[in-house]
């Protein structure tokens, strides 16, 4: 039996109410008394722009972002943030190269750098591998500790949480990577002494940034962007 879209509709709303679930691209009462923000409603570009600062080329598509051909490196979030958990769906496309960034100090690079050397990347890539670069990376810094993505075409939930010195990362319900960026005190070099391609002490990076969504080349689909905001005692600051 054909379910016409009109029904579809009303089957997801019901299960939304009865299930306490939020429909995509909402928050749900017990979400706005925690605190959670909504960064992207779904319907708009309200709230976004490219990261030189311009209206991307990308239109909301299927109440979701792609920052694929948006305009620029990435699309980025227009306001900046320091201690927060944050959370989306993504989706890739095949051969997909993406990536989620936070704490991206400034939208201006520098001179022979891309704007992706501002921020720090919890990468997203089409493989099956858990390397410097594979899905959960925190991008040539830390590996994952697995590859907990799905297949192309399946929706992904990631959070990551940005505490202080601290980036964590949740992939579909496993904690795949934790850093501390004190231990990065030297530019070029993990806390193990192996290199990485940065010429950042990020011991020193800025603690407050952009939210970016990263155009690599292909399709990669983001919905259900939200944030919480967290308040750090002056222990955890230090």
């Amino acid at each position: 039996m054909r379910i016409s879209t009109f029904s579809q509709a009303v089957l997801i709303f019901l299960a939304t109410v009865f299930t306490g679930l939020a429909a995509d691209n909402q928050l749900t009462n017990e979400e706005k008394k925690q605190g959670w923000l909504l960064l992207f409603d779904g319907q708009t570009l309200n709230g976004w722009m490219t990261s030189d600062s311009k209206p991307s080329r990308r239109q909301v598509e299927e109440n979701c972002l792609n920052p694929h051909q948006c305009g620029h490196y990435m699309m980025v979030h227009t306001q900046q943030w320091s201690n927060f958990v944050l959370t989306m769906d993504f989706k890739i496309s095949k051969g997909c190269n993406s990536g989620i960034f936070v704490r991206t100090s400034s939208l201006t690079p520098r001179p022979g750098k891309d704007v992706g050397y501002n921020g720090i990347e919890v990468q997203i890539l089409d493989s099956s591998t858990a390397d410097y670069y594979d899905t959960g990376a925190i991008y040539d810094l830390s590996k994952p500790s697995k590859n907990a993505m799905k297949p192309v075409g399946e929706w992904n939930h990631i959070e990551v949480t940005c505490s202080g010195s601290s980036i964590d990362v949740v992939l579909n319900s496993e904690k795949v990577n934790h850093i501390d960026l004190d231990r990065f005190t030297e530019a070029n070099k993990r806390p193990d002494g192996t290199p990485h391609k940065f010429d950042t002490i990020y011991k020193d990076h800025p603690r407050t940034g952009y939210i970016g969504l990263q155009d690599h080349g292909a399709d990669c689909w983001f919905k259900n962007i939200k944030l919480r905001p967290l308040i750090l005692s002056s222990a955890i600051r230090g």
